[in-house]
């Protein structure tokens, strides 16, 4: 039961399970469609969440993120303009010089017409690509990935480690760099270019060996280098496990893939192949049991905050196969994309954590300094 005053939650962190899964829940129905609009609003669910939801003094990601999907946007049209590729429009907008290429290169141009169909089609995937890192942004903005480590099996605690550790000292390494940026403006040294990142990089690169020698002397010291005993028998049998799985998971998603392949080949040996990776991950955690100090509580706040990415996921993973009109809207000839209302609806729905969820404490405590 979640602690309630009144008819409303009282402060707490929400559990970081529930915001991933409204995240990649997010990102998958971003990545069913290439309509602009519907695209847009992904990004600001996405963005009005982590304004509502954010705890006060936590990293917030999403803006670098939606820098490098900016980036990722400019550069595709860009190459689209002058490698071409993709749709071939109708609308001319100008003519850049052509360079002549072998008959082998068809498809591929260097110069040439840029259409405006060709454009629009690059901005639409471009858009796609930032909605998705927009989602991932948010999320890592929402839930700490040092609490997520709490609940990944036994059997990947390490490699889950590893993630964490890399996710945490990447932002740090970036602080470095502009405190030591400013250190040196203070000096006087304003330069620019190469020689500049030089200059920058080895008291980013010693600070950052200084915190990975402190942490690791903080992790032996609570055990995280002890050894596991276990029976050869157990190692081959959760090795013979992990094997049939990923074997699985490979020839199902070529299944799926290739159209040509026997039915058997696709979905039903990408089930078998996760549920034998998933058992993997169930005899691994056994032979591994760890306790956890202050669970996170599961209530409805969760429940609703994982359904609530689950709908739009489901929903436009449904208009995709079903080809629903307004999905992926007509780029010859251009024109103005469709609004799906339904679709609209869909995505509007993971926006409901920016009012359902539990406020963080810290920002509970400072709206309550506010008013």
């Amino acid at each position: 039961m979640t602690p309630r005053l009144g008819s409303t939650p009282l402060p707490r962190l929400l559990h970081p399970a529930a915001w991933w899964a409204w995240g990649v829940g997010l990102a998958v129905a971003a990545s069913q469609t290439t309509n602009p609009l519907l695209l847009a609003l992904v990004v600001a669910v996405a963005a009005w969440v982590v304004l509502e939801r954010r705890e006060v003094g936590a990293t917030n990601p999403l803006v670098p993120f939606l820098l490098v999907g900016l980036f990722a946007i400019g550069l595709r049209v860009v190459m689209v303009g002058l490698l071409g590729g993709g749709v071939t429009g109708r609308v001319v907008l100008f003519r850049l010089p052509e360079v002549p290429l072998p008959a082998w290169t068809s498809g591929v141009r260097i110069g040439g017409a840029v259409t405006l169909e060709g454009l629009l089609a690059a901005l639409y995937e471009g858009l796609r690509l930032a909605a998705i890192l927009a989602c991932l942004g948010a999320v890592n903005a929402l839930a700490s990935p040092r609490r997520l480590l709490r609940y990944v099996p036994a059997t990947l605690y390490e490699v889950g480690t590893a993630v964490v550790v890399a996710l945490t000292f990447a932002p740090q390494m970036v602080d470095d760099a502009a405190r030591v940026r400013a250190a040196r403006r203070l000096r006087g040294h304003t330069g620019r270019g190469l020689r500049e990142i030089g200059r920058l990089a080895v008291p980013v690169l010693v600070g950052g060996l200084e915190r990975s020698l402190d942490l690791a002397a903080s992790m032996e010291a609570r055990g995280y280098g002890r050894v596991v005993r276990r029976s050869a028998a157990s190692t081959r049998f959760a090795a013979g496990l992990t094997l049939v799985g990923l074997l699985g998971v490979v020839v199902g998603l070529y299944g799926l893939l290739d159209a040509t392949s026997p039915a058997v080949l696709g979905l039903p040996m990408l089930v078998v192949g996760v549920l034998c990776a998933g058992a993997a991950l169930v005899v691994g955690a056994r032979r591994d049991p760890r306790t956890r100090y202050r669970r996170d509580p599961w209530a409805g706040p969760e429940w609703l905050v994982s359904l609530s990415g689950l709908v739009p996921a489901v929903v436009l993973t449904a208009g995709a196969v079903l080809s629903w009109p307004g999905l992926v809207p007509h780029q010859v000839p251009a024109g103005l994309p469709p609004v799906p209302l339904g679709m609209v609806a869909a995505i509007a729905v993971a926006a409901l954590p920016a009012v359902a969820a539990p406020v963080p404490p810290l920002l509970a405590r400072s709206r309550e300094a506010a008013a």
